[in-house]
């Protein structure tokens, strides 16, 4: 990754936003380019509720990427209350990355996207074609023309279209070299060990609800959610052997999805709480006791009551 040594060079820090339909690939880049599991990733649609900041530090510049969910036409008042959140969060960045997969032809969902952001006239847009190692050079070269003939159509004059492979890290550096200059110049904006301004309950819980969909998503895509209860240390630990208890709920609609999320004796969740116990040590690089309970929230997306809650 180039890093310009040029120590006259004003540093620069501001805020990135990847928008994108659900699945675009936002939140894997997103990862990629801040290098560590920050945004949860799930090959389903629709997983990232919070906005969670990833931060690229940079001799030269600081980076703060605002993962907002995916914008969708909503059937739901979460599904509004998400909509809302994204549109909010547009006007308030410096730049705006418009993620497109190079496997997917463009689909009214990319339309219905760029249609809103063509609204958004100040802010630099850069459409970036994601999973372009999922693709030869001749799809690759087509879905770029396509992409700038949608932005002539709906007049979004595109600062860049690059292409990228998360998973290769192919061109992600690049990514980061072509929109550290989109932002206003500014010292850091957080302190360099960040990587995140999330609090750590709400990353805990985003870990237990994506090991909870891993092998249900079929069945439960949008009916789980997961509120951390507390995390403390365990008391009498001698300092160089602590422990954290975390005490974890698993919400879902309706008492038939218990036994799904359960499994035969128990099995599904003890997988669940293995999973996500290895991902929460990683991240609070802290040995942790995993307390999982699941509860049924009935119909909690369509209650507003509920969704407070659970901190929609």
């Amino acid at each position: 990754m180039s890093v310009r040594t040029d120590s006259s060079a004003p540093h620069r820090a501001g805020f990135a936003c990847f928008v994108g339909r659900p699945n675009a690939g936002k939140s894997t880049l997103t990862n990629a380019l801040v290098g560590t599991k920050v945004a949860i990733t799930s090959n389903r649609p629709q997983t990232t509720r919070h906005t969670v900041r990833g931060i690229v530090h940079r001799p030269d510049a600081q980076l703060v990427l605002v993962d907002t969910p995916g914008l969708h036409k909503p059937r739901t008042l979460l599904g509004e209350r998400l909509n809302d959140v994204v549109r909010t969060t547009w006007a308030e960045v410096d730049v705006i990355g418009f993620c497109l997969p190079a496997d997917q032809k463009l689909g009214p969902g990319d339309r219905f996207i760029a249609g809103e952001l063509a609204g958004i006239k100040k802010t630099p847009k850069v459409a970036i074609v994601t999973k372009s190692d999922l693709v030869d050079s001749k799809a690759l070269a087509e879905q770029l023309l396509a992409i700038d003939k949608l932005g002539q159509e709906l007049g979004i004059e595109w600062a860049e279209i690059i292409p990228v492979s998360a998973v290769g890290d192919s061109q992600v550096g690049l990514l980061a070299d072509l929109l550290v200059p989109m932002l206003p110049e500014s010292p850091p904006l957080y302190p360099e060990g960040d990587l995140t301004d999330e609090p750590e309950q709400v990353m805990v819980a985003e870990l237990i609800r994506e090991a909870a969909l891993e092998g249900v998503r079929d069945e439960l895509p949008h009916s789980i959610a997961v509120v951390v209860e507390e995390m403390l240390p365990r008391e009498d630990r001698p300092a160089e052997k602590p422990l954290l208890d975390v005490h974890a709920i698993v919400y879902i609609e309706r008492p038939s999805q218990k036994g799904i999320i359960i499994g035969p004796k128990g099995k599904r969740l003890k997988e669940v709480g293995m999973k996500s116990r290895k991902h929460i040590e990683a991240l609070l690089g802290t040995p942790v006791y995993l307390d999982l309970h699941v509860k049924v929230a009935k119909d909690w997306q369509r209650d507003p009551k509920q969704l407070r809650k659970l901190g929609f």
